[in-house]
């Protein structure tokens, strides 16, 4: 058989290289405490939940979700985007409900430039855009995060053509921030210019100090823009795969065009208890204060170890510079003498070496725990 060659050139992704370190050691014997992969483990709220119970006893006869989503999730994200954001979305044509966000990040370089176009991801950052756009055939160019920019890419150094930038603000993995005016600055390049501007704004509910994250939604002018949301981390939801895409409506009925294609629309069940997540912030308000108290659990035991924190202070990521370089010895060696897992930085692209991330997820006992094991 003659399979894809994207797919032998991208190699395993990242982090199936940290599970597989995670089943080593447990095969061993040890007891892991795994900081590593950025997936929520808090208790999806009981009132999603039963949200989401009423849509299945409700929808008798099961068909198949519309490419457009369903007119109550497109204008419960719209009302929450205003709440939020203090941003008018049209509903109708400015709004589309995902399968989460990494499917429709994955696959907007199939909409936008396709084969042959150029795609611009930021290094270190989430494998997802770049992965996408070399399974669209388009040709893919790292735009470093400059630390003494505050790890935000400098927008005068772009190559001169691209088709499609990626930005993801709160930043994974360094927690930064994206000011108001680095993001206009961008849109009005991105029409200027003629590209797409992406913004994945995965984290925008997730803060550890300060004021909630700007998004790109507030610009006054959001031709050439798209955002994308998620309720993954929000909501602790990951397993629902509900998000959404928003912004210029002309992108948006080209994504509404694609989505029949790739059947990728939501199950009208998850729209539903999706509604409920974007109308109450009462649960993100405590996840926030759940992360925040985890995050003062572990700081203590990663700073006895010499860790240096250069990051920002969204997301629900620690942006830590190892003492000696070699950041993915320091995660082996951490593996190995402390059952700690944390993800080397080099893993997330250049940029990331001589850094871990440390992923604040595992339950607020276990991170008690793992500040005890640090700090021996």
């Amino acid at each position: 058989m003659h399979l894809s060659p994207v797919l032998g050139a991208t190699g395993a992704y990242p982090f199936v290289r940290l599970a597989a370190a995670r089943r080593a050691a447990e095969a061993g014997g040890a007891d892991v405490i795994d900081f590593g992969i950025g997936e929520p483990r808090e208790e999806t709220p009981a009132f999603i939940r039963r949200a989401l119970v009423a849509a299945v006893e409700a929808e008798s006869v099961s068909t198949y979700p519309s490419a457009d989503g369903l007119p109550e999730t497109r204008t419960a994200i719209a009302a929450w985007v205003r709440r939020r954001f203090a941003a008018q979305l049209d509903a109708d044509t400015e709004v589309v409900p995902t399968l989460g966000s990494k499917e429709a990040v994955f696959s907007l370089a199939q909409i936008v430039g396709g084969p042959g176009a150029t795609v611009a991801v930021p290094t270190p950052g989430y494998p997802v855009p770049a992965r996408g756009a070399a399974f669209a055939g388009a040709g893919v160019v790292e735009v470093p995060l400059r630390a003494e920019l505050g790890w935000l890419p400098d927008l005068e150094a772009l190559p001169g053509h691209i088709d499609l930038l990626w930005l993801n603000y709160p930043n994974n993995p360094t927690g930064a921030r994206a000011p108001p005016e680095f993001l206009e600055s961008a849109q009005r390049l991105a029409f200027s210019r003629g590209f797409v501007l992406a913004c994945d704004e995965a984290y925008s509910e997730l803060w550890f100090d300060g004021g909630p994250p700007h998004s790109a939604l507030e610009l006054a002018d959001r031709r050439n823009l798209v955002v994308f949301n998620t309720l993954s981390k929000r909501s602790s939801m990951p397993g629902y795969r509900a998000g959404f895409a928003a912004g210029d409506p002309e992108l948006i009925t080209a994504l509404k065009r694609y989505r029949p294609n790739a059947g990728v629309t939501p199950p009208a069940f998850v729209q539903r208890a999706a509604v409920a997540a974007w109308g109450d912030e009462r649960h993100v308000e405590q996840v926030r204060s759940r992360y925040s108290e985890k995050r003062d659990a572990l700081l203590p035991g990663l700073l006895a170890l010499g860790l240096e924190p250069v990051g920002g202070d969204a997301t629900f990521f620690l942006w830590l510079r190892t003492p000696h370089g070699d950041d993915e010895a320091f995660a082996a060696a951490l593996l190995a003498d402390r059952g700690i897992i944390v993800a080397p930085g080099s893993y997330l692209g250049e940029g990331g070496e001589g850094h871990v991330r440390v992923a604040v997820v595992p339950p607020l006992e276990r991170c008690r725990e793992a500040a005890e094991r640090l700090s021996r």
